[in-house]
């Protein structure tokens, strides 16, 4: 499953390179579909994950505040200083914890953290799939979403 993070975090940061090239405008402009935006859409991604993890953890949730991150910089500097965390929460054994039972304040259902972390992967390479189609329609190539042929960066779990 680390593989799968590790893929989800070269890609959002590849998007994040590849936003460079549009104006904030470009970003922030609504569109149809996904959550609304560019920028949105990748702020929305970084929060859903940070948000489960915690959750998995049994802290409290950080709810973070668009405004605060309206800008392509903004956005991912929240998603590095985020990334650091959450690594080090992955460097656990994951294992002992799979079948734990989780709950969290912004939904009724209790869920397995495997289900929570596949969930995570899942809801991220969903939005990715968004964000390909707006390029697309802004008729620019997007980036790759292959998994195979990709060289991920590995981060150092163990």
């Amino acid at each position: 499953m680390i593989k799968f993070f590790e893929y989800n975090w070269q890609v959002r940061d590849e998007w994040f390179d590849w936003c460079k090239q549009l104006t904030i405008e470009d970003l922030l402009k609504n569109r149809k579909g996904g959550v609304g935006n560019i920028l949105y859409t990748l702020f929305h991604i970084i929060d859903v994950e940070y948000s489960w993890i915690r959750g998995i953890q049994g802290k409290e949730d950080v709810v973070f505040h668009f405004a605060d991150y309206n800008t392509l910089e903004k956005v991912k500097s929240l998603s590095d200083n985020l990334h650091v965390e959450l690594v080090e929460f992955l460097k656990t054994n994951l294992d002992d914890l799979q079948e734990k039972s989780v709950s969290v304040p912004w939904d009724e259902a209790k869920y397995t953290v495997n289900d929570i972390l596949h969930h995570i992967i899942s809801h991220e390479i969903h939005h990715i799939g968004q964000l390909s189609v707006w390029s697309r329609e802004m008729e620019l190539q997007p980036v790759s979403s292959n998994f195979v042929g990709k060289e991920l960066k590995s981060v150092q779990f163990y």
